[in-house]
């Protein structure tokens, strides 16, 4: 537990399911208040009543499309409105879909680069003005990816969209850190997230999985709530401009294990 966070507020976009969701819980648990996002229906699953349950009005539900620039800055103002101010704010929403490149509608694509990288823009720039407004010395956490790295055939523009997000991250890093402004990004890799729960559902897709993991498991969202914690708090004070990656080893060139090659 990280007692420093106790009392702060944080941000989170895409925060009611999957990996977000799971940043959100340990947020809470970390005795901090949330302004959790979504986009679209609300889907008030079990695990998020029993949140809201649990935390109440420590935990904030609020509608935004991440891609739109007036509901990025409504939902800093809900923020601001429930909290007071805003200590940590997590860009964790993203979209996937498959097209081999030359088949690529440019709506598709441009659909991608607009909430995977535009809404990291818009959550970032909003954070920062109210940290300014405050003389805050805030935390920014991006969900990027291993493919900031690795290449993903039929998946150019995600992986464009996160390789962004890392020249993003560290510009604004450095822009921003004598104001003592910490900008990071995660970089999960094979993550059992609701996204994922067909494909790990096929044990033979499992097993291909774990293949390409040097660790040989799948993740679980906890791992990335808890270097969003880390990242979050003051015992990463020293770290800015960092691509953290949990990924159980994937972006180490798997195939070459053992000597290989």
């Amino acid at each position: 537990m990280y007692t420093d966070l106790q009392g702060k507020t944080a941000v989170v976009t895409g925060g009611t399911t999957g990996l977000g969701m799971s940043i959100v819980e340990r947020y809470l648990e970390e005795g901090m208040n949330v302004v959790a996002d979504y986009v679209g229906e609300l889907k008030m699953t079990d695990d998020l009543k029993a949140l809201q349950d649990k935390y109440g009005k420590k935990l904030v539900l609020a509608q935004a499309d991440v891609s739109n620039e007036d509901d990025v800055d409504s939902l800093a103002k809900a923020a601001t409105d429930n909290f007071g101010s805003i200590d940590v704010w997590v860009n964790n929403a993203g979209i996937e879909k498959p097209f081999a490149t030359a088949d690529m509608p440019y709506d598709e694509w441009q659909k991608v680069i607009d909430v995977n990288l535009g809404g990291v823009f818009l959550g970032t720039r909003a954070a920062l003005r109210d940290f300014q407004k405050n003389s805050t010395k805030g935390s920014i956490i991006n969900m990027s990816s291993v493919h900031q790295q690795i290449p993903w055939p039929t998946f150019a523009h995600y992986a464009a969209s996160k390789g962004g997000t890392k020249m993003f991250t560290e510009t604004v890093a450095l822009e921003y850190a004598e104001q003592g402004i910490r900008v990071n990004d995660i970089c999960p890799g094979a993550i059992d997230t609701p996204i994922n729960a067909k494909k790990f559902a096929d044990p033979k897709q499992k097993a291909k999985t774990e293949s390409m993991v040097p660790m040989k498991e799948i993740g679980k969202p906890s791992y990335v709530a808890d270097a969003a914690a880390f990242l979050a708090s003051e015992q990463a004070h020293y770290v800015t401009g960092t691509s953290l990656f949990v990924d159980g080893g994937m972006a180490l060139y798997p195939a070459f294990e053992g000597g290989a090659g």
